[in-house]
């Protein structure tokens, strides 16, 4: 190992307050391209940030697998199986955690039931599901728009989705809201989830539908049950937090910046370019597990052992000089940001998932125009784990909410332009 590797920094607790910018350029300075880290403590993991190494991360199958249980930690039994890291690193038979044929195998099968969504159908329901929402804290005249909507809007469609009836799409709900919590009530709500879907597999199995849970079953590549349940769980846990993250983050940057909003209003920008100012600079999924070493090899200037986890640092990446212009800012339409990952694994539903922010995010500001901040920035709450930053609270205040009739009406309803009806599928932005 070497004399940078002998100081690891901590990727939990206090070591995550302040911005994450300024923390990343601190690793780089210290620690060069890939950094030590420790995602709990005593638990040593490589945080890739630089942007031409996590390329090469993500395309080198040979020297970087996804199989979990290469994880030199985990069989030495240093991190417990009630872990709240398990959720996310532990194996399952799901395309997340697979290489080569098997990987594309079952990344057939999820990109060809996501193609099956129909996009119009989609907005429909985000916008149904946004609205249902925005009804239920309009007369208050304020609303936390974390708790009260971006936490629940991404659940309640894929509920639907899945082919999940109102009362265990509830259940789900509510399980889930403690699956990516750093803590461990994560393990028992993962077996929770898992029981859920497993009666969900077995009624489709008997009564086929138009959902996404059918689509997997009845695909040519032949999945087996258990592989449907755990691609299902891969689909609902990697890209649920990330879809509220994006949504809250977006909302934050409409509400908290002035020119940005300005220009919004008056046709300079678009939503779609707030959504890409928050993947560069706060993508939804900051870290992203993970590469495990093959062999013992030097990369990024430090040397790695066989069965050391790699980290994909998407943030980090992103905010690479070697990437970013002189001035250190992305430029506007710029899409070459690395929060959907990259290589085979890259996320196949990138498209859909910014279908639903974009109508999350559309539906409350036509809504809602002349909503505020109700608190300084500065005092907002954050959320912090090993792979992410996001806000606890975002809390709003506002007039009468204008009649989703008026807006339609007017033109400005979410949807009038042409963009958010052309794109097809449904999910969320994370690698797999």
């Amino acid at each position: 190992m070497t004399a940078r590797a002998a100081s690891r920094v901590p990727l939990y607790g206090t070591a995550l307050d302040g911005p994450l910018t300024d923390l990343y350029e601190r690793m780089r300075r210290d620690h060069g391209p890939v950094v030590p880290v420790e995602i709990a403590p005593r638990v040593e993991a490589w945080l890739v940030i630089g942007h031409r190494e996590l390329l090469h991360l993500t395309r080198d199958e040979q020297y970087f697998s996804h199989d979990p249980r290469r994880w030199t930690p985990l069989r030495e039994g240093r991190v417990a199986a009630d872990s709240p890291l398990m959720p996310l690193v532990g194996w399952r038979p799901a395309l997340l955690f697979a290489d080569g044929a098997a990987h594309r195998r079952m990344r057939s099968a999820v990109a060809d039931a996501l193609g099956r969504v129909n996009g119009h159908e989609l907005i429909r329901r985000v916008r149904a599901t946004a609205e249902r929402l925005v009804a239920g804290f309009a007369d208050q005249h304020a609303a936390d728009l974390v708790e009260q909507y971006a936490r629940l809007l991404p659940l309640q469609v894929v509920t639907e989705l899945l082919g999940l009836d109102e009362e265990n799409g509830a259940r789900l709900v509510e399980t889930l809201t403690t699956i990516v919590a750093p803590t461990v009530a994560a393990t028992g709500a993962n077996k929770r989830m898992g029981q859920i879907l497993l009666q969900l597999i077995a009624g489709k199995k008997r009564r086929p539908g138009a959902d996404l849970t059918s689509w997997l079953l009845e695909h040519p590549v032949g999945l087996s049950d258990e592989e449907v349940l755990h691609n299902l769980v891969v689909i609902i846990v990697a890209g649920n937090n990330t879809t509220v993250n994006w949504i809250a983050s977006t909302l934050q940057i409409l509400l908290t910046d002035p020119a940005f909003r300005s220009s919004l209003a008056r046709g300079h920008l678009t939503v779609d370019d707030a959504l890409d100012l928050v993947l560069w600079r706060q993508p939804p999924t900051q870290n992203f597990p993970g590469r495990y070493a093959t062999r013992d090899l030097r990369f990024g200037g430090q040397d790695i052992r066989a069965g050391d986890m790699l980290i994909l640092g998407l943030a980090g990446a992103n905010a690479d000089p070697e990437v970013l212009p002189e001035d250190g800012r992305p430029v506007v339409g710029n899409r070459s940001y690395l929060a959907f990952g990259a290589g085979p694994h890259g996320c196949p539903a990138r498209d859909p998932a910014r279908l639903i922010t974009r109508t999350a995010v559309d539906t409350l500001r036509h809504r809602l125009p002349d909503m505020e901040i109700a608190v300084p920035e500065e005092q907002l709450p954050w959320i912090t784990s090993p792979w992410s930053k996001g806000l606890a609270k975002l809390p709003v205040r506002f007039s009468a909410p204008q009649l989703a009739a008026d807006a339609a009406a007017s033109g400005s309803g979410p949807g009038s332009g042409s963009a958010s009806a052309r794109t097809p599928g449904s999910a969320a932005p994370t690698p797999d």
